[in-house]
């Protein structure tokens, strides 16, 4: 096994120093969720914490860490008889994006619970997990029904696996971690608000402080063990310290004045339901007792809050979380700190655990944790631990820049007008669903109809591997006619594991959501823009709520710009859009060509995740721009050759006419038929307009589509 990096030689990162061990000192805090950039020493101080938690009793043999003075009753290797148990060290515990249902939950062997009567079971990472801490990196993209699982394991301490009326059921409680990249997409709101705190990193811009993540980085990997071994010293004293403070908190008094402090501020920023309150005040309490304290003051209060409530500001996923420190000190001061406690113990400040790590001359060094190739006083201070990719400056500005950079501006010749600065998006509302028909076998979502994991039962089939959803009717059915010759006496059936049948479900599916949008002079009129932006971020929106991913093209001038490539953050897409300039002429053809490109690509990427195109345009093509280098043909020609080229490709296309006025061409419905698809204006794409439901985007080469629409015609 590996030696893991030393919690206490993270450099920096106090915040979350301290949000992983306040949890370690109080689980019952709820978890943390680590936001931040790549290489910002997420992962592992995540994994360094479970060296810190004190050791586990459990019951000798049991593969469910049941607690000797208290077994789990419904322990399916129970009962337990009371004794003595075995110590062990704190388990964490890597739940994988990429997982299955039975890996997290665990394995019910159907065949022999059929045949024989018996719940032969195998454990899952939540059993794994349980009085440990489960650990989900990327959890932003983990798939939504491990995310259920997930929940109500959270919510009610235990697992249940339930397999055609056979059910097993043990405890799962368990500190829930995740770290997760915002680039990468947002968490759904019932997940997010089961993360009790939370947590923004990044990385330092401080040069002093990367030359000191790059030594201890350099030193960990020529000689882990003796980097571990240097360190020794520091995590024996948190490690200690972590114990000291779980004995302290049950002594911990939370007075009227805290509680009060408590729920005005969690009233003052109109946080939805009393999570926030329960879990803020467990903070505060664990707080007070990392510090040694045994009441809370209102410095608790306030660091809880900061922990405890950004993210569940976000009002939609548009709003990035945060938190106004000037008003929540307007808040707290309306409620002074009670009387001075009795016992104020010289403690050192809640803010990390030993804030920076050990030096020598440092605030909490200690005997054997400096490591030699860097020390002082200034060691505290320091940014972050060095995870491979830890000391990468050049990543952080990426994310500002690309939102601001221009398109290629129009030549002279080329221009239809001077560009116009962007332009705020109108109100977002509800959008009417656009689905790719057919049935796809994508990501689970909640778009297109597709076969999946979870949904209805539309059949069974002979499983390929290992049987995950046990079509009951079908088995019995496929082995009843063998009983006879199987030698069958008594009452129950001789199954063997070719009679089994996999159910086969069908659901919803995610799909790559590409977005190209018009941005040339005819579409500049500050208020058509702005409309237009409004329906583009409906959409997003509804993508969000339905798991997509999503990808945005813009055109004008000369050129296409792939501004946003596809990726489940819905809220950058938002952030491009908003800072969209426009202006200069309409290459249509270019920005379906673009369109085409990059959905080729995406499709050797992710071959099962279907695209839908949505065109956003008044469907006048003016220019050429760079559409493969063709002069023989108009700008209206071209686009039409690059339209009949998507629909050729079999893409799934609407288009959203953004023609205004009382003299419409209609051009957006030619395009539209040139794609395949249907032509929806921004009136008829709102939920609640008088225009038809656009419940599937029709393609004249999809077989399936045009079969359906027969049978519904001939009916």
């Amino acid at each position: 096994m590996s030696t893991p990096y030393p919690f206490t030689a993270v450099v920096g990162q106090s915040d979350l120093r301290l949000a992983l061990l306040l949890n370690a000192v109080s689980p019952a805090v709820g978890g943390v969720l680590v936001r931040g950039e790549k290489g910002t020493a997420k992962s592992t101080a995540v994994r360094a914490l479970s060296a810190l938690l004190p050791q586990v009793d459990i019951v000798s043999g049991c593969r469910f860490s049941c607690a000797p003075a208290a077994p789990d009753p419904a322990c399916p290797d129970g009962p337990h008889e009371h004794g003595p148990g075995a110590l062990r060290p704190a388990r964490m515990v890597e739940l994988p994006v990429g997982a299955s249902e039975d890996r997290l939950v665990g394995a019910l062997d159907i065949e022999r619970a059929l045949a024989e009567g018996v719940k032969a079971f195998e454990p899952g990472l939540l059993a794994d997990a349980h009085r440990g801490i489960l650990y989900v990196d990327e959890v932003n993209l983990l798939h939504d029904h491990l995310i259920d699982l997930l929940l109500d394991a959270a919510a009610m301490g235990a697992s249940y696996v339930e397999r055609e009326g056979v059910s097993v059921r043990h405890a799962a409680r368990f500190l829930l971690v995740g770290t997760m990249n915002p680039e990468e997409g947002e968490l759904r709101p019932q997940l997010l608000d089961r993360f009790g705190l939370t947590v923004e990193v990044a990385a330092s811009r401080e040069p002093a402080q990367r030359v000191e993540v790059v030594r201890r980085r350099l030193a960990y990997e020529d000689d882990p063990a003796g980097f571990a071994t240097r360190w020794a010293g520091d995590e024996h004293e948190v490690r200690a310290r972590v114990v000291a403070a779980r004995a302290l908190l049950p002594k911990v008094s939370l007075g009227d004045t805290a509680l009060l402090q408590i729920a005005a501020t969690c009233a003052g920023f109109e946080v939805d339901g009393m999570r926030a309150d329960i879990v803020m005040a467990r903070t505060a309490t664990a707080l007070a007792a990392w510090a040694g304290r045994t009441g809370v003051r209102k410095e608790d209060v306030r660091q809880a809050a900061l922990l405890a409530l950004p993210h569940r500001r976000r009002r939609n996923p548009f709003d990035a979380p945060g938190l106004d420190e000037d008003m929540l000190d307007r808040i707290l001061d309306e409620f002074p700190d009670e009387e001075p406690e009795p016992d104020p113990e010289p403690e050192p400040e809640p803010e990390g655990p030993d804030d920076g790590g050990p030096g020598d001359g440092g605030p909490d060094g200690g005997p054997g944790g400096t490591p030699p190739q860097g020390g002082g006083p200034d060691i505290p201070e320091t940014e972050r631990q060095p995870e491979p990719d830890a000391a990468h400056a050049p990543e952080a500005p990426e994310a500002p820049e690309a939102p601001q950079s221009p398109e290629p501006q129009p030549s002279a010749q080329e221009s239809a007008g001077p560009e116009q600065t962007a332009v705020r998006a109108a109100e977002p509302f509800r959008t009417k669903m656009l689905s790719v028909p057919g049935l796809g076998e994508g990501a689970s979502g909640r778009r297109s109809r597709a076969r999946t994991a979870h949904g209805r039962t539309t059949g069974a089939t002979r499983p390929r591997g290992h049987l995950t959803k046990l079509h009951l009717a079908a088995t019995i059915q496929a082995a009843a006619p063998h009983q006879k010759a199987r030698g069958r006496t008594g009452r129950g059936l001789v199954i063997r594991k070719d009679d089994l049948r996999q159910a086969t479900r069908e659901g919803r599916e995610g799909n790559l959501v590409l977005f190209v949008v018009d941005a040339s002079g005819s579409m500049a009129a500050r208020q058509r823009m702005g409309a237009v932006k409004g329906a583009v971020l409906s959409l997003l929106l509804d993508a969000y709520q339905r798991r997509d991913k999503v990808g945005l093209i813009t055109f004008r001038g000369a050129t296409a710009e792939l501004a946003l490539p596809p990726t489940s953050s819905v809220d950058a897409a938002a952030a491009r859009l908003e800072q969209l300039p426009t202006g200069g002429r309409t290459p249509l053809a270019a920005g379906l060509l673009k369109a085409h490109e990059v959905l080729r690509i995406e499709r050797l990427r992710d071959p099962s995740r279907r695209p839908l195109l949505v065109v956003v345009t008044d469907g006048r093509a003016t220019s050429a721009g760079n559409a493969g280098g063709r002069t023989d043909s108009s700008p209206r020609e071209l686009a039409g050759h690059s339209a009949r080229l998507l629909q050729a490709g079999g893409v799934a296309s609407v288009v959203v006419d953004c023609e205004s006025g009382p003299v419409r061409l209609g051009l957006a419905g030619v395009l539209a038929r040139d794609l395949g698809g249907p032509a929806v204006t921004l009136d008829g794409l709102r939920a609640d307009s008088l225009a038809g439901l656009v419940k599937n985007v029709r393609t004249a080469v999809s077989s399936t589509a045009s079969t359906d629409s027969s049978n519904r015609r001939a009916a």
